[in-house]
């Protein structure tokens, strides 16, 4: 697909900017120089924490997680989970994103940090999002789960799993299991920053063997009921080969007689979170992602 005229140039300047800092390799990178080169990048677009945010590592039945105290508590709990293809990532590449989600909803935000592929197969990143999931829903606390990419395939499965005692989900670009061989899939098969080979390789080192089916801890679109989900919001970018994955989620929570609310941002790619400073169509989508936090942890006054 031709993105020019569809991609803004705030949005391809944040596009290039990325590129630098991760050029094509001659030659295929180990899962070490990936990690190297993503940790530089998320360093990189780093926006700091902003005031008055209280921040301590600590561990959940053996998970590491940071927590993220705004001056102001709500009394609600925001469990992140990271995105990164399940081999990337960690408590410092979305420090600043869950920084300012705490400072901006007024809830105390728990990044986790889950055990990474290839190290650690499926369900093991899985098992430790549903971990700190089921230890902060017996609190009492409203809590709504929350990610990006593949932080948002995590805590979409441990909804699935528990489903009451959450106040809803926010997914933000997530990766749900959608047919890699249909629609944005081939649409967006050579998006920028994200594309379908990108998908085929984090699929196939995340689990030994074929991608299982009828597992909605790996994909929640393989679940066979979507009834008493907590409610969802879902963000996707106009221009990824994900954003399918979104739009058919919403519809099987409707028609199973969910609420779940598709925002589609037009002109945005995968991985967007890190330009909320540098390109308008970002910082708006982060500004409504906020706006979705607070209104499911009930304080969206």
């Amino acid at each position: 697909m031709n993105y020019d005229g569809i991609i803004d140039a705030e949005t391809w300047a944040f596009i290039r900017a990325t590129e630098a800092h991760n050029p094509p390799a001659a030659e295929p990178l180990t899962v070490a120089e990936q990690r190297a080169r993503y940790d530089a990048l998320c360093e990189a677009f780093d926006a700091g924490r902003p005031e008055g945010v209280t921040v301590e590592d600590g561990t959940v039945s053996t998970v590491p997680i940071r927590t993220y105290a705004p001056a102001d508590k709500t009394g609600a709990t925001v469990l992140f989970a990271h995105g990164g293809g399940f081999v990337l990532g960690g408590l410092d590449s979305h420090d600043s994103i869950c920084a300012e989600l705490a400072a901006r909803t007024g809830c105390t935000v728990i990044a986790v940090d889950y055990r990474l592929a290839p190290e650690h197969k499926h369900p093991a990143a899985y098992d430790d999002v549903l971990a700190v999931a089921g230890f902060l829903a017996e609190s009492g606390n409203p809590l709504v789960l929350a990610g990006d990419s593949a932080g948002a395939t995590l805590v979409a499965a441990v909804a699935h799993t528990i489903r009451s005692g959450i106040a809803g989900q926010v997914l933000i670009y997530p990766y749900l299991g959608g047919d890699m061989n249909s629609g944005s899939y081939i649409t967006h098969a050579d998006a920028p920053l994200l594309s379908r080979a990108d998908m085929l390789f984090f699929e196939d080192i995340r689990i030994e063997g074929p991608a299982p089916k009828g597992d909605p801890r790996f994909a929640p679109l393989e679940d066979a009921t979507f009834e008493n989900l907590p409610a969802s919001v879902v963000f996707t970018a106009a221009c990824d080969p994900l954003c399918d994955d979104g739009r058919v989620y919403c519809d099987r929570v409707n028609a199973a007689g969910g609420r779940a609310r598709l925002v589609d941002e037009p002109g945005l790619v995968h991985g967007y979170l890190r330009a909320r400073h540098s390109v308008a169509r970002a910082r708006d989508s982060f500004d409504r992602i906020v706006a979705a936090v607070r209104e499911l942890a009930g304080s969206s006054d």
